[in-house]
């Protein structure tokens, strides 16, 4: 109950704007978000590095409504890979990309124009030594992603993909994706959806990521494992010994700010580890959706809601 009613939260836009305009303790919205500018993020970035850990970087932003918008976001991802080039660390980080950022929700040609934006965002990754990642948003836009991934591994084979094991089909989407050279981040799922496509219990869920993780395993390709649970970080491992895998084989994938000692733990064990690392003013629905995740984090994002330090 609790996470369908912040899952409806983090859409809501009342919500966001009294968030917005609350006094909130930076100092605590740090610890998830790498600050507003492609330079901070990049500073997060590198201080994970000299840690031991990738870090794949998102600019947030989902509610783009217009060409203008998306544009704004494409420019913002090609100012982020320009700045990682000149810092050297392509090689440490990579870009996530929501299409529905780069203008897939916009109407009758939304697609098309997220596609060209992710193939000119791919192309600069390139040319930095780094690559993208897409991102998956909700049930309804889980084919058109697809597409677009498809299209973009055609150019660019190191293109990622995530698929989230809380819905139905992904154990099949799973075998179709786990080809040589495919690069899947598989996480449980954080958004709203109905029963017919989702599993709704957490012990569903699990056993959905597991399913799905023996697919990937299985497969020729790269598995990313996103999640802080430790019961499936011991799945994982114990899956990649059957599978016969080296740590380079694959990776585990934290966000910021959660479980920090976990991530270096496992680096320290010889797992190559990626910090998801988002920046950028829209932060709101983010920290509701991390929230709707792990509901013990409600507190902490209260705190940063409400304090004026």
């Amino acid at each position: 109950m609790i996470r369908r009613v912040l899952l409806s939260a983090s859409r809501s836009e009342t919500l966001h704007q009294l968030s917005v305009n609350a006094p909130v303790a930076r100092s605590v919205v740090k610890r998830f978000i790498a600050g507003d500018t492609a330079p901070e993020a990049v500073a997060v970035a590198a201080e994970l590095a000299s840690a031991g850990l990738m870090s794949t970087i998102d600019h947030l932003g989902e509610d783009t409504l217009t060409i203008e918008q998306a544009d704004a976001v494409r420019e913002a991802y090609l100012e982020l890979l320009a700045a990682l080039a000149a810092t050297g660390l392509g090689a440490a980080a990579e870009v996530s990309v929501k299409l529905s950022a780069i203008g897939q929700a916009l109407p009758r040609d939304g697609v098309a124009i997220s596609t060209e934006n992710a193939l000119l965002i791919a192309d600069a990754a390139k040319s930095v030594g780094t690559t993208v990642t897409i991102d998956m948003e909700d049930h309804t836009t889980t084919d058109r992603t697809l597409a677009t991934v498809a299209a973009l591994r055609a150019e660019f084979p190191s293109t990622g993909a995530v698929l989230q094991a809380y819905l139905r089909r992904t154990e099949a989407d799973c075998r179709d994706l786990a080809g040589p050279g495919s690069r899947v981040r598989l996480c449980k799922g954080a958004y709203k959806e109905p029963e017919s496509v989702a599993f709704q219990g957490r012990s569903e869920v699990d056993l959905s990521y597991v399913r799905c993780l023996k697919e990937l395993m299985a497969g020729e390709g790269y598995p990313m494992m996103a999640t802080h649970d430790p019961r499936l970080i011991e799945v994982s491992e114990a899956l990649a010994v059957r599978a016969g895998r080296r740590p380079d084989q694959y990776e585990y994938q934290m966000l910021l700010g959660v479980r920090p000692d976990e991530q270096r733990r496992l680096a320290a064990n010889g797992e190559q580890v990626r910090v998801y690392v988002p920046y950028g003013a829209e932060w709101y629905g983010y920290m509701v959706r991390r929230v709707a995740e792990k509901p013990a984090n409600l507190a902490l994002l209260l705190r940063s809601l409400t304090s004026s330090k």
